[in-house]
């Protein structure tokens, strides 16, 4: 309760710092949705635990933007096949 002095009392600071609180949370946890939604565009792959044929994509890219030669290309994926053990 507001006195006529301006002294808010207790309860006047208490619910002050409460709101505080929760509107700057609500600022920054919408601030990090907003990071995590715009962030999460591309595929997700666990570290450690590559899918298949990532080696192979890799190389394909290298490719087709010209860092590597045809004979380069397919010498490196039949060392990749032979390793995995395909044919």
């Amino acid at each position: 309760m507001m006195y006529w002095d301006g002294n808010m009392g207790v309860w006047g600071y208490i619910v002050m710092g409460v709101s505080f609180v929760l509107f700057w949370g609500a600022i920054i946890t919408a601030i990090i949705l907003f990071a995590r939604a715009m962030g999460a565009r591309g595929p997700r792959y666990e570290p450690g635990a590559p899918g298949p044929g990532i080696a192979d994509n890799l190389l394909a890219e290298r490719f087709a933007r010209g860092e590597i030669d045809e004979s380069e290309y397919t010498a490196r994926l039949t060392v990749l096949r032979r390793a995995r053990g395909e044919r």
